[in-house]
């Protein structure tokens, strides 16, 4: 084997799913098509909840250093200022970070994917992660013993198990032949671009009502810790979006009161059509598919690329038990059973965000309330649930002075009792349950989940068992 997890993909979701290995010891290699990280700014919203998941991973306090809340939405007519837009329900107007009621972060917080990227690679590397650029994947093939990935320049990767992380368009989806079920969330075609522009404050984000003959909305957004700014424009259906340097200018200068030579450079540009697909399965054998491979969305509400960290880090603990003997195979089968459901529920919800339907808001968008209450793994024990079951996110709390989110960092299962009951392994951390759950013990999983939840330690060490923790 050249490695026991080969990533294909070093995207939001790769990268994750590196770090997350990686730090649990396992060898996993990232290859990437392209010669470099991607360079846009995309995905640029991180949830309340993928907050957490980077707090965990490490790379918290270089997120908040290099990133920032929202601005108010600044509506423009005829070169003059008619008024503020609140792009968000009041629940998320103060963005991250926050305080209160086992939220430590709430609203998005702004970072443009390019340097979001840049973090997690430096993570990965830190933690003797490896990517390998230029790598091209062009086939697969699978044994009982492994995968075998096949690249463009003739070169053969080996490995334990593969991950397709590379993407809507996917090529080892492609070669696994796994289909797309989905639809056009709308069928006008958009561009976004990231440029740099001298007329217009960093204060809001600046929109620009459709005008002229095209009849296409223009909107301009300051990306939060950069000079730069991510510009959105939608054309009418069939158009066939110029994405050239010049053409960006026009598109500015036809919509708003700026003129072209305002736009002093345009850095990075796309056409995208906002469409919505669910993978008819995420697991084909030893290969497993996370992120865009798995699922596309609208980028309205920003949900795709915290989706796709959550997939690489629901993946990476259940891998990781497997790869080191430590839990059975079958605990790789509860990935698709818990992520896909996940992903069809928030496909659904960026459509009807983007149609107008559902406002963005911490409680619709901000993933928090998302959980795994019909899996196998959750076990609900008690006579009379509590506000937190076994499936639920397990919230934050202090506890004696203890944050429970400190407790939770890190690689390792977490018991929420008075005591530690006999037989359960040392490397399980403890500590007191918070009132906040309601009654009962709690063994909260790698990924923050509540795994088990009983009103005693009875069926506790059987439940550890079964997932691999004895």
């Amino acid at each position: 084997m050249d490695t026991d997890v080969l990533i294909v993909g070093a995207g939001p979701t790769g990268l994750t799913l590196g770090i997350d290995l990686a730090r649990r010891g396992v060898a996993a290699l990232v290859v990437e098509r392209a010669d470099g990280l991607f360079p846009g700014s995309r995905g640029k919203g991180l949830q309340p909840r993928t907050m957490e998941v980077l707090d965990d991973l490490g790379v918290l306090d270089a997120v908040l250093a290099v990133g920032g809340t929202y601005p108010v939405g600044m509506i423009w007519q005829d070169g003059r200022r008619v008024g503020e837009h609140h792009m968000f329900d009041a629940d998320e107007a103060e963005g991250a970070p926050a305080q209160g009621a086992g939220v430590p972060y709430t609203g998005p917080w702004m970072v443009p994917q390019w340097r979001t990227q840049e973090i997690l690679r430096a993570r990965l590397e830190e933690l003797g992660g490896r990517i390998v650029f230029g790598r091209e994947v062009m086939g697969v093939a699978q044994d009982a013993q492994g995968v075998t990935v096949r690249c463009a320049d003739g070169s053969a990767l080996r490995a334990r198990y593969a991950v397709a992380a590379d993407g809507g368009r996917s090529a080892l989806r492609r070669a696994l032949g796994i289909g797309m079920t989905g639809e056009t969330v709308d069928p006008k075609p958009a561009l976004v671009a990231d440029v740099r522009i001298s007329g217009l404050d960093r204060d809001n984000w600046h929109l620009f009502p459709p005008r002229g003959e095209d009849g296409g909305f223009l909107a301009i957004c300051p990306l939060a810790g950069t000079e730069d700014f991510q510009l959105t424009a939608q054309f009418p259906e069939d158009t066939v979006v110029d994405v050239s340097a010049d053409a960006v200018r026009k598109v500015v200068a036809a919509r708003s009161h700026l003129a072209a030579e305002e736009v002093t450079e345009v850095r990075w540009a796309s056409e995208f059509r906002p469409r919505a697909a669910l993978a008819d399965r995420f697991r084909a054998g030893r290969v497993f598919l996370a992120g865009d491979a798995a699922h596309i969305h609208s980028p309205a509400g920003g949900q795709g690329l915290n989706t796709s960290v959550q997939d690489a880090y629901n993946l990476g603990w259940k891998l990781g038990a497997v790869l080191a003997g430590d839990a059975p195979e079958a605990l790789l089968a509860t990935y698709e059973e818990e992520r896909r459901p996940v992903a069809a529920g928030v496909l659904g919800l960026s459509t009807r965000v983007h149609r107008g339907e559902v406002r963005r808001g911490t409680a619709t968008t901000g993933q928090l309330g998302l959980g795994y209450r019909d899996s196998s793994l959750a076990a609900e024990t008690r006579h009379t649930p509590g506000p937190v079951r076994a499936g639920d996110r397990a919230p934050d709390a202090v506890v004696d002075g203890v944050r429970l989110f400190d407790t939770f960092r890190g690689p390792h299962w977490t018991l929420l009792a008075p005591h530690r009951p006999a037989g359960l392994p040392a490397h399980v951390r403890q500590a007191p349950a918070p009132a906040s759950y309601g009654t009962g013990l709690f063994l909260v999983r790698p990924d923050g989940y509540v795994g088990w939840a009983g009103d005693t330690e009875e069926g506790l060490v059987e439940y550890a068992k079964r997932v691999g923790l004895c």
